[in-house]
């Protein structure tokens, strides 16, 4: 019998994993790509490097992910197929950088071009930060890595978000800034502006150089490269468990920022008067520096009490998954599959 028109339609656009989605995590600094079943079974992954389109172009950034897709298809024993067929039902994107609504609208147009997917939604990574901490879509989340951003999310689709891109819409912290934090206290305490700190001795001596001003310059001209001024950031958070007042106080402004984002977002979803989870994720979070997270747990209980505070470790990817299966209206089975799947790596302990 052969096949009708109706037919070859329908089969050049039924997904190659019926039901299935396709996720995305890509983070500044690397990109987790996962193909999952419609019953939440992990069928193959993919990693590669950080994802730009703020300096690229959303254009050439999802380009630049088109070889982890097909690394992912062939890591499932499958083969990325042509002519329009989708690969799955969903693609669930969680992307650094789309921190407006505009840059996802055009995100989404970019992933759409692909065809990867028959549907596409495109969120800023702190969603899949939030999602992978949760069991239903319901609460916040604060990220704290090289930079910082909240997002919060109800079941009904009402969101909480911040712009997050930078001084300019109001964000401080974030371990760029707390490098830039610890280099300036010790400058001004090493030339009599400012403070004494254990800084001024303890930058110089990691960094390899005499003294401070030694430092500046070696900053300045290059001869330390850029990419090593992050390494200050765990140096502030050492001095600062020693006691050191300045950066105590670095650390405890660090704080105040992440709950005033997470307080904000409660209130803008109207969850303060009931318990909610507040996640917490990113490298300065995921550290487990002791004073920052007993300051934020003390900060959090004054102002929002009913918050439940809960450090999470399983990799974002898995948000992104569990938010692509809310979206195919999987059940609850299938997210439990993909948390198993992930279960080895996996970990929220409670800091309340």
């Amino acid at each position: 019998m052969g096949v009708t028109v109706a037919d070859e339609t329908e089969a050049v656009r039924a997904p190659l994993v019926p039901g299935g989605v396709l996720a995305f995590d890509a983070g500044n600094s690397k990109t987790d790509v996962a193909l999952v079943s419609a019953d939440g079974q992990i069928l193959g992954t993919a990693r590669g490097g950080g994802f730009e389109p703020h300096l690229v172009g959303a254009e050439a950034a999802v380009a630049g992910l088109a070889p982890l897709v097909s690394a992912a298809v062939r890591s499932a024993g499958l083969t990325l197929p042509g002519g329009g067929i989708a690969v799955v039902e969903q693609v669930s994107a969680c992307l650094a950088n789309a921190d407006l609504v505009v840059e996802e609208e055009r995100l989404a147009a970019a992933f759409r071009s692909y065809g990867w997917g028959r549907r596409v939604h495109v969120a800023n990574d702190t969603f899949a930060l939030l999602r992978a901490g949760i069991d239903e879509p319901r609460g916040v989340a604060v990220v704290c890595g090289a930079g910082i951003n909240c997002a919060g999310l109800l079941p009904d689709g009402r969101t909480a978000r911040f712009a997050a891109v930078g001084k300019i819409s109001g964000d401080w912290g974030g371990g760029q800034q707390l490098a830039d934090e610890a280099f300036w206290a010790a400058a001004r305490a090493d030339d009599g502006r400012g403070p004494a700190t254990a800084l001024t001795t303890v930058l110089p001596r990691h960094y390899g150089v005499p003294s401070i001003p030694a430092l500046i310059e070696a900053l300045h001209l290059g001869d330390i490269p850029a990419s090593r001024r992050l390494e200050a950031t765990p140096l502030l958070f050492q001095v600062a468990a020693g006691g050191d007042p300045v950066a105590t106080d670095v650390v405890r402004r660090q704080a105040e920022e992440i709950v005033a984002m997470a307080v904000v977002a409660l209130r803008r979803l109207d969850l303060l008067g009931e318990p909610a989870p507040v996640i917490l994720g990113g490298g300065v979070l995921t550290a487990n520096h002791l004073l920052l997270l007993e300051t934020i747990t003390t900060m959090l209980a004054a102002e929002a009490p009913y918050a439940v505070p809960q450090v999470v470790e399983v990799p974002p990817v898995v948000g992104a998954i569990l938010l692509g299966l809310d979206h195919t209206g999987a059940p609850r089975d299938a997210h439990a599959t993909t948390r198993a799947a992930y279960a080895s790596i996996a970990s929220a302990p409670s800091l309340a």
